[in-house]
């Protein structure tokens, strides 16, 4: 199979499709594959790495799209790239359709054979592909909220892990999985006092709060036990997935108005549509924006 490889688009995005290693691999399998140049430059994949290994580099996207039967991405195809695709072409990345109806119907026009990273799951039922962003989202949301709670960010100058004779601050984590797990784990690393909220009470998250139990607790998600966390919580972080679909609005922009000023919400299911009533997608040049006197940030899994 041709496999391609083109540089990514959107803004700040710095990632690539396929390192070296994985054409080495995929070439010794018999394929070929197609870079278009620079794709990896900047987190340090040359194209001179992918020639070394027998990749062929090009030099543009369209070159990439025109020869290629499979492409390989990250981040989902953006209007131009959905019309470069071809009728029975293969396009393997994230997707994320059930927030995006536009892309969705470009992609049933181009007659691709799409296959989102999202939604590919194991034996077990669980999703592989997203796991490892899921990690790293949940630990990046904690720390991207403690700088929006930074006075000079315009949040409310709590510091998440106290200092003698401060207490630490609230963080109220809504969902226990993979985002939610790897959330709280920094957050109580960091010292401060966390609250998970499940649609269930997992024997994982039992076995987490043992491990934690003077800085963590665990309840069920239910819109009385969210309102009653708000009033006291500095950092809400949004961590709700339902594979493939729309994650659900668990807080109301009324609900905001239970929020101290100044507090940070940060929604890790921005991209299944946000789990905040009041999220929006934002760009990496400015992320944040203030509702109602609370700051929200949208931290994306992929």
């Amino acid at each position: 199979m041709i496999i391609g490889i083109p540089k990514e688009i959107k803004t700040h995005e710095y990632r690539v499709g396929l390192t070296p290693l994985g054409a080495k691999t995929l070439i010794a399998s018999g394929h070929q594959i197609i870079v278009q140049s620079c794709a990896g430059e900047v987190i340090g994949f040359t194209d001179q790495q992918y020639q070394q290994v027998g990749a062929t580099i090009v030099d543009s996207a369209d070159k990439v799209f025109d020869q290629a039967q499979m492409i390989v991405k990250v981040k989902e195809p953006q209007p131009n790239e959905c019309k470069m695709l071809s009728k029975g072409q293969i396009i393997f990345t994230y997707l994320h359709l059930a927030s995006d109806p536009e892309q969705t119907q470009l992609l049933i026009e181009s007659g691709a054979i799409c296959i989102a990273y999202e939604t590919v799951t194991d034996d077990e039922g669980r999703l592989p592909l997203l796991k490892p962003m899921s990690e790293i989202a949940g630990r990046m949301s904690i720390q991207s909220g403690a700088h929006h709670l930074e006075n000079t960010q315009g949040g409310s100058g709590v510091l998440l892990s106290g200092a003698t004779g401060v207490d630490p601050a609230q963080v109220l984590v809504l969902g226990g999985g993979v985002v939610g797990m790897n959330a709280a784990k920094v957050a109580v690393g960091m010292g401060t006092d966390v609250t998970i909220l499940n649609r269930s009470i997992s024997e994982r998250l039992v076995k987490f709060q043992k491990k934690h139990l003077s800085q963590l607790s665990i309840d069920l998600s239910t819109q009385a036990n969210i309102e009653q966390h708000l009033s006291s919580t500095d950092l809400v972080i949004g961590a709700v997935l339902i594979a493939g679909a729309l994650a659900p609005k668990l807080i109301t922009r009324d609900m905001l108005k239970l929020m101290k000023k100044g507090s940070v919400l940060v929604d890790v299911s921005i991209d299944q549509g946000g789990c905040f009533e009041t999220s929006t997608v934002t760009t990496h040049d400015k992320p944040t924006y203030v509702v109602d006197d609370i700051i929200q940030d949208r931290k994306s899994v992929v």
